[in-house]
């Protein structure tokens, strides 16, 4: 079994690693192409190849169906591109290859942008933190108005992130300067943006939102159309290098599964939620494999196995899960590939 990975992030060295701890000796290559010569994941896997940087669309479409046709795919689990390959599927079952969507092409565009999902995501499915998209400064100043009225701390993010990139508190005691002597991180003095914003009128969709202050849970999940095969609960300590702790909440138990079969998820993904005043909120859906996949496969349960008996037709016995123990990752130097 010939399973292809094209360009993604480093993380995903932990499923292939998994990957090879679940199949039996010589039953799968693991294969890894990268835009880069020098990409970590190179080291995890069996064949590695460069894929060009400067196409997108149909062009890097059509090289992906040549790639599993020259080197005989059996499986493609896509990240770059990944919505427009599931709409495009066909033409690589038409050439004997299975491609492993997270979701269909609409589910995951509307995961790419926060503000489009939390409008669609019904209460019943998942609970939400308070919040509301705005593209102007006025729009901007009547969101914190009325979330203020509700909410003792609030946050910003833009839209279109990834990694918590542009989550930031908003401080509306401190100004910049006595932020960074302090060292506060993710906060941003209110005034401070709102008078940038006078500079940029119109901009990009930010989320203003409550700020949830509780812990957070990152669940990473194995799924397979819509049916949740597994699912680890990691608790992350509040204080960074305390580790984390495996979980079993069953008000986010619940959540994950119906999220999983209301966009009828698929293949590995990840759930992240976060402790508000009225219990945990779903903060979103990760078309992927964490970065702290390999933690939670140290529950007991080695989730890239499970995938994998499911890509195979094969039942996978009911995991028992160490709930209570507690993992962390240690970083190892490494030489990268020349």
């Amino acid at each position: 079994m010939r399973i292809w990975f094209n360009k993604t992030f480093s993380t995903i060295s932990s499923v292939l690693h998994n990957l090879r701890l679940g199949a039996a000796p010589d039953e799968i290559c693991l294969i890894c192409t990268h835009v880069h010569s020098a990409a970590s994941a190179f080291l995890a896997a069996d064949e590695t190849y460069l894929e060009p940087a400067d196409i997108s669309g149909q062009a890097y479409l059509d090289w992906c169906v040549e790639f599993c046709q020259f080197h005989n795919i059996t499986i493609f689990w896509p990240h770059r591109e990944a919505a427009l390959i599931s709409k495009h599927c066909e033409l690589f079952e038409a050439i004997g290859v299975t491609v492993v969507s997270v979701a269909s092409f609409e589910v995951l565009t509307l995961l790419n942008n926060k503000a489009h999902f939390y409008a669609d995501l019904q209460p019943s499915v998942a609970q939400a933190m308070d919040f509301i998209a705005v593209n102007t400064v006025d729009e901007f100043d009547r969101a914190v108005a009325e979330l203020s009225a509700k909410h003792e701390s609030l946050c910003v993010k833009p839209a279109v992130s990834v990694f918590g990139l542009g989550f930031r508190v908003l401080d509306t005691q401190l100004d910049s300067i006595t932020q960074l002597l302090k060292g506060l991180e993710y906060c941003i003095p209110l005034q401070e943006l709102r008078l940038g914003m006078d500079n940029t009128p119109d901009f990009a969709t930010l989320l203003v939102m409550e700020n949830l202050a509780g812990v957070e849970w990152s669940v990473d999940c194995a799924g397979r159309q819509g049916e949740l095969l597994c699912a680890v609960q990691r608790k992350k300590h509040p204080m960074q290098g305390y580790g984390q702790e495996i979980d079993n909440n069953l008000e986010i138990a619940g959540m994950v599964e119906r999220l999983t079969r209301h966009y009828q998820l698929n293949g590995l993904f990840n759930i992240q939620f976060k402790e508000g005043v009225n219990g945990p909120r779903l903060l979103e859906i990760n078309p992927r494999a964490s970065g702290g996949f390999g933690m939670a496969c140290l529950s007991g349960v080695n989730i890239a196995q499970i995938m994998l008996c499911s890509l195979k037709g094969e039942t996978y016995p009911t995991p028992y899960i160490h709930y209570g123990r507690k993992v962390t990752e240690i970083n190892t130097p490494v030489i990268l590939p020349a």
